[in-house]
């Protein structure tokens, strides 16, 4: 049995009026790119400004796109392999 650790960096940026942007950059193995995921959140002006939220919101979505990226190169790595 072997043990293997993936580590997701995630980056947050919060321009100061209300809109967030996340980044998640997945690095699997030295041999294989790695992948990225985006996502924002905008916070509506009526709405309370909590950081927080917008950062969960963001984050999330960018662990979402990272998550069907990650999805779609395992499929095309199982087109590649015989049978």
């Amino acid at each position: 049995m072997s043990t293997k650790h993936w580590t997701v960096d995630i980056a947050i940026d919060d321009d100061g009026s209300g809109r967030t942007t996340a980044r998640a950059t997945l690095a699997a193995a030295a041999a294989t790119p790695p992948l990225r995921g985006a996502g924002t959140a905008e916070r509506n002006r009526y709405d309370e400004d909590v950081p927080v939220i917008g950062d969960e919101l963001a984050v999330g979505r960018a662990l979402v796109e990272l998550g069907n990226k990650l999805l779609a190169q395992a499929d095309a790595d199982l087109e590649r392999t015989p049978a």
